[in-house]
């Protein structure tokens, strides 16, 4: 799936955002937001194994993120409909909403148009529109993340990283403890399984030896020889 996470931001305040999956890439989209300037512009950034790329026009900015590095048709044709889709909704209230005000109304317009992008790219080429804009990608500069971040927020996404998978380490090895502990009893229950099953063969072969299950015939056998 390429398209795994989109915002609408002006400046640095997140208007809506929407994203299928997890992953330290919101602490990433914050840093990001601050370096990107007001100007009307679009560009790419690459950060991992994911790309972002964004449009930025009347200081509103449309955001996604790429886990393809390899395409760019797509990612900008998807913010263009955002772009479309917003301004159809909203106009110029973004230029004042507060953060997060239209994201319980717009956030579903994000996933659905993810979807459609995601699930039928080959859709952005029946519209002519589309097409001219997609033509302007391919000047798009590409960068690296690197090169914009100062040494205070590498680390910051760096520690971030690094909670991250610490938290994913701890899940793993609860997840494990659990599953452990779930083994154990399994076995606990066969051999107990196992015990009784002994204990009634035992028993029915022995009942069968004496004569039935009272046992009558060596009671019979014990009072003679007494």
């Amino acid at each position: 799936m390429p398209i795994v996470y989109a915002l609408v931001a002006r400046g640095k305040t997140v208007l809506a955002e929407f994203t299928n999956t997890s992953g330290n890439f919101p602490t990433v989209t914050r840093v990001l937001l601050s370096k990107i300037p007001p100007t009307d512009s679009r560009m790419s950034y690459i950060y991992d194994n994911f790309i972002f790329h964004y449009i930025t026009s009347s200081t509103i900015t449309y955001l996604c993120m790429s886990d393809d590095t390899s395409s760019h048709r797509v990612p900008f044709a998807f913010l263009s409909k955002v772009q479309e889709t917003w301004n159809q909704e909203y106009g110029t209230q973004g230029l004042t909403a507060i953060a997060f005000s239209m994201n319980d109304a717009f956030s579903p317009s994000l996933k659905g148009l993810m979807d459609r992008y995601n699930n039928d790219p080959g859709a952005i080429d029946s519209v002519s529109k589309v097409k001219d804009q997609i033509e302007g990608v391919k000047s798009v500069m590409v960068e690296n993340i690197e090169k914009v971040l100062e040494r205070g927020e590498k680390i910051e996404l760096l520690v971030d990283k690094t909670d991250r998978l610490n938290q994913q380490a701890f899940k793993f090895e609860k997840q494990s403890k659990r599953l452990k502990n779930v083994m154990w009893w399994k076995k606990v229950k066969m051999y107990l399984m196992f015990t009784f099953l002994a204990a009634v063969i035992i028993f029915a072969i022995s009942a069968m030896a004496c004569g039935g299950i009272d046992f009558h015939g060596c009671k019979s056998d014990k009072r003679r020889l007494l």
